[in-house]
């Protein structure tokens, strides 16, 4: 494994960047204030191939792979979680499931539009019981004719509001488990098909989570991903890839607090020099840049084996849990180095502090990652490892 960027993932790193710093950065805080959705900046960036980064170009993507994919994603969200979640929805947990098990019909209606940045796709898993515990889903879909009826009710879906597709996941046989759970493409505009409400946030706040509603929603059979009874393995392989995208986020936004926190503490001066010259300053500023470039070598590897075509759940968990850990830890003493000034928000750092939490929490709780990597070393199946 080489840690050296190709020339083509320079140059991706290099215009993500450049995108961020002159078209996302002069938006990002008042997006955030008025938690509006970047419509203009989001299809921009579909423009530049940043929303299908992991999909073939046969179905509008520009099939960079993975380990340019976290480059790009890092780029944006050192400047704004926001943008860099809805990348990261519309690559990992839409469009690389239906990348991989859709037909080439289901590719072409429900791919092409999505990884082009024509239009938006989400994942609709979680359920007001079904968090953590994702077996647990009640949304049910019950055949008749060629169709699906599904009713039931979807939570905390990034993007649910402005996608045009949502990758659902229902119950179509209660009886065996997480065996009976079956993933579709629902269109928006079916009828039975609603947006609830859309949740008020602590952070990532321009880009929207909301409630999907199924109430009596025929479905064609043609948009059913997989088999009966495979969705909950399409829903683990795109939260797999998911988790490599949210440790590219987390150490996008940690890189944010601690570039911030580096240029504050050589300008900022008490007892007569600058801050940067106390030491209690320069170990909390180490302690950034190496958890900061550890969790960055922890994802490019996952990303790499997952371009390599071999196993990385393992990989991408650690990746996820080192990084997310590692954002909050580095948001939280960026407002430390910069005292009563990090608790405002012209300073951005605490910005970055609310947007950092989630990536705790979403595609997989810290506790959750855990337990992947415990289960699969007691296994002895150390895949990615």
């Amino acid at each position: 494994m080489t840690f050296d960027l190709t020339s083509e993932q320079q140059l991706i790193q290099a215009t993500a960047r450049e995108f961020a710093e002159t078209q996302i950065r002069p938006i990002a805080a008042e997006i955030d204030r008025d938690s509006r959705f970047p419509h203009e900046t989001v299809k921009r960036m579909g423009e530049l191939g940043l929303m299908g980064m992991v999909i073939p170009e046969r179905w509008g993507g520009s099939g960079a792979g993975a380990q340019a994919y976290v480059v790009a994603l890092e780029e944006i969200a050192r400047v704004c979680a926001s943008h860099a979640v809805v990348m990261s929805v519309n690559n990992s947990l839409y469009g690389d499931p239906i990348a991989r098990f859709g037909t080439d019909a289901q590719r072409e209606r429900f791919l092409t539009p999505v990884a082009s940045g024509h239009a938006h796709g989400c994942f609709a898993l979680t359920e007001p019981q079904a968090g953590s515990d994702a077996t647990n889903q009640a949304t049910l879909a019950v055949r008749d004719g060629d169709h699906y009826v599904l009713n039931g009710c979807k939570r905390f879906v990034t993007t649910g509001r402005e996608a045009s597709f949502a990758l659902v996941f229902c119950q179509t046989d209660r009886a065996k488990g997480h065996r009976g759970i079956t993933a579709f493409v629902v269109e928006k505009g079916t009828r039975g098909f609603t947006v609830g409400k859309t949740e008020d946030k602590l952070g990532i706040r321009a880009s929207d989570t909301a409630e999907l509603l199924f109430d009596d929603c025929r479905v064609p059979v043609q948009s059913r991903i997989g088999d009966e009874g495979q969705g909950f393995k399409i829903a683990m392989t795109a939260i797999d890839g998911g988790r490599v995208g949210i440790a590219a986020q987390a150490i996008g936004i940690a890189t944010g607090a601690y570039e911030r926190s580096v240029a504050y503490a050589r300008e900022r001066r008490a007892f007569g020099v600058i801050i940067g010259e106390h030491q209690m300053v320069q170990w909390m500023l180490a302690d950034m840049a190496v958890a900061i470039d550890g969790a960055r070598l922890l994802t490019r590897k996952a990303a790499a084996l997952k371009d390599a075509g071999r196993p990385y759940r393992t990989a991408a968990a650690m990746a996820k849990l080192f990084a997310a850990e590692t954002a909050m830890k580095v948001t939280t003493d960026a407002i430390q180095v910069h005292g009563g000034y990090g608790f405002i928000k012209e300073y951005e750092v605490e910005r970055a502090f609310r947007d950092a939490k989630i990536t705790q929490l979403y595609e997989g709780t810290s506790q959750i990652q855990k337990l992947v990597v415990a289960r699969h070393l007691l296994r002895g199946d150390h895949d990615g490892v």
